[in-house]
């Protein structure tokens, strides 16, 4: 399934962080947080000519920017191009 945004929104998907820290204690689910960077995956025509964000760029968003979205059994995140902090 394709999905194009509208307006000022990206599509992004979320960069998954390790499970275990680097001492090798392993965090529960329960216990982590949800991700505050993404990749890229579709934007809008708008964004497109402004040319801030561009397909594949990781970048860093707000702790509760974007509406989750399901696509083909994969959880994205919807957002308007000024919740997008950074491109890292």
């Amino acid at each position: 399934m394709t999905f194009k945004p509208l307006g000022k929104r990206v599509l992004l998907e979320r960069i998954e962080e390790a499970t275990t820290t680097a001492t090798g204690i392993i965090i529960p689910d329960n216990a982590k947080e949800k991700p505050l960077s993404g990749i890229v995956r579709a934007i809008s025509p708008k964004v497109e000519e402004k040319g801030l964000v561009k397909l594949g760029d990781k970048v860093v968003f707000g702790k509760y920017a974007g509406t989750e979205l399901t696509l083909d059994g994969k959880v994205y995140l919807v957002m308007n191009l000024d919740d997008i902090l950074g491109v890292l």
